[in-house]
């Protein structure tokens, strides 16, 4: 008896065990596929209405607002400032793993998968206009994402769910009947195979649908960020020219900064390029010079707003040196950083307002919604407190509050450093609980005494005999008067300190050391001007600051 090539291969319909694992990798990338197309066409409708619409950052600036405070401490220690990065490539992933699903879902159902996607779409849109300066607007970017996102998914699973054809017959390949191996494939391959009753897979239709929905991602997402350039506010920055200060930052006396002989010692000013950052702007706001607008309001007897103008033409413009402090800073942390501002007195500004006195908080606010309580009391009595606009001779860095933040020496930033500072508010404490606040961080925020060793590096190995110990120590408005070092059991022994400038301006610090061979423990603890020693008691940073003496183990060889 003879076979027909016809009889050997399977009709599109037949189901053969493993084909339908065959169309469900496909059904993923299908899914993959239709969430980049969402992206992309959210990305280009974000760049109509704002780059914080964007589906990717309202849901990562949600998840920060929702994040508990104990997994943003262990984001800003494993990730530093490279958390926001972190955290958009944590969210991309979920969203990948969920696109999987989508895709497998929307082969079995494709009314489910389209529900998965529409899904998708209301989170980005419910996270978008539920922020703290969210808009209705706001959601569009999502929502149109989401139905771009079906529209790919149903073109994207329509090969993998063709209609059967009936194969027409297939001539013998030759007299018997008998095809070879390499016939039946390609037969296979043009005629399609099918994995359920009523179903075939049109691979060559996928792969041409796939290459267009990827195009198209790669069209509408980058075509989305270029366009999201026209909010870029470098241009105008770079065009800005610092007014002259009427009252210039002290001069430095000779040999202010000991970190050009020490290795490895922190520089007494921080670049702002090193100038560190912690803030929960995944998306930056970016503020044109000529549409500043800083509102005054609550309790006040005669509130008035101010342009940027109106800043820059004041005669009581000043310049100083200033350390900040972030209160996530761990013992021994690099989460601190000097810097010379220019800006204008903030209680020259409170009181031509008219501030009443029932006011003990001043509620700020940035311009993506943050808010920073600040004591009012502070901002009154603290000789340097300001609206900064310069930093280290140039305007802020837009990451630095572009064009206008506020300072309060003495304060953790998160009770005084509003960036992008748009509206100031007097109020109460009672009255008003700020974003860090509503999460249970202390209310004020004093900056607590702190030294640290920047030299030797922990555990690295470095020749036995003399060598610097180094670092730097800070109590902002009260000043560093001693810095003390311990060499293992040893007795404490005083550092030598860099001239005194400023009470607002940390100092470094060097004691010469003789080291023998072997591990070695140091320890460091400062004093403050008034006579308060630094604590050796151990605190977390939440919920008012760290404390403890910073310890390291060093090795001579």
């Amino acid at each position: 008896m003879t076979t027909s090539v016809h009889a050997m291969v399977p009709t599109p319909g037949s189901s053969r065990g493993g084909r339908g694992r065959g169309r469900r990798p496909l059904a993923a990338l299908a899914g993959l596929l239709a969430a980049a197309v969402a992206l992309g066409a959210a990305e280009l409708v974000a760049a109509l209405v704002g780059p914080a619409s964007s589906p990717v950052i309202a849901v990562g600036d949600k998840a920060i607002t929702l994040t508990p405070e104990p997994v943003k401490a262990f984001a800003i220690r494993t990730f530093g400032e490279n958390d926001k990065i972190a955290l958009v490539v944590g969210t991309l992933a979920v969203i990948a793993v969920y696109a999987v699903v989508v895709g497998l879902v929307g082969l079995r159902s494709r009314r489910l998968g389209a529900l998965g996607i529409a899904l998708f779409g209301l989170v980005g849109a419910v996270a978008a206009i539920t922020g703290p300066a969210g808009a209705p607007l706001d959601a569009l970017p999502s929502l149109v994402g989401a139905a771009a996102g079906v529209a790919a998914l149903f073109a994207l699973l329509a090969p993998l769910t063709a209609p059967v054809r009936s194969p027409a017959p297939v001539p013998s390949a030759d007299p018997a009947g008998h095809a070879d191996e390499r016939t039946v494939d390609r037969l296979r391959e043009v005629l399609g195979s099918g994995d359920r009753k009523g179903a075939a897979l049109d691979r060559r239709r996928f792969v041409l649908t796939s290459g267009m929905a990827l195009g198209a991602a790669v069209v509408t997402g980058g075509g989305g960020r270029l366009l999201q350039r026209r909010f870029d506010v470098a241009g105008d920055r770079a065009a800005l020219r610092l007014p002259t200060p009427s009252s210039a930052a002290p001069a430095l006396p000779a040999g202010a900064d000991l970190a050009p002989g020490i290795d490895g010692l922190t520089p007494l000013f921080t670049s702002n390029r090193e100038f560190y950052r912690v803030d929960t702007a995944i998306s930056v706001p970016r503020i044109r010079p000529a549409d500043y607008r800083l509102e005054m309001a609550g309790m006040f007897d005669s509130p008035r707003s101010y342009t940027l103008a109106d800043l820059f033409e004041r005669d009581d413009l000043v310049e100083r040196d200033i350390t900040l402090t972030c209160v996530s800073n761990e013992v021994g942390g690099g989460l601190a950083g000097t810097a010379r501002w220019i800006g204008i007195p903030l209680a020259a500004v409170l009181r031509e307002n008219g501030i009443r006195a029932g006011s003990d908080q001043l509620l700020c606010r940035s311009e993506d919604g943050m808010t920073i309580g600040a004591p009012t009391r502070s901002a009154l009595q603290v000789d340097d407190a300001m609206l900064a606009f310069g930093m280290n001779g140039e305007p802020l860095p837009v990451e630095h509050g572009f064009p206008v933040r506020m300072l309060i020496p003495g304060l953790y930033g998160y009770v005084s450093a509003c960036k992008w500072l748009v509206r100031i508010e007097a109020t109460t404490f009672d009255a008003v609980d700020a974003y860090w606040v509503q999460r249970d961080w202390a209310a004020e925020g004093p900056i607590k005494i702190a030294s640290r060793i920047d030299t030797p590096a922990p555990l690295r190995e470095f020749p036995a005999g003399r060598r610097a110990i180094a670092g730097v120590a800070w109590a902002q408005t009260r000043g560093i008067a001693t810095v003390e070092v311990r060499v293992d059991d040893e007795d404490w022994a005083e550092a030598r300190l860099s001239p005194e400038v400023d009470a607002d301006l940390w100092r470094q610090w060097v004691l010469p050391y003789d080291f023998t061979p072997g591990r070695h423990s140091l320890t460091v603890r400062a004093t403050t001007v008034d006579g308060e020693v630094q604590t050796e008691a151990r605190a977390t940073p939440f919920p008012a600051g760290s404390s403890g003496w910073h310890t390291i183990q060093v090795v001579a060889a």
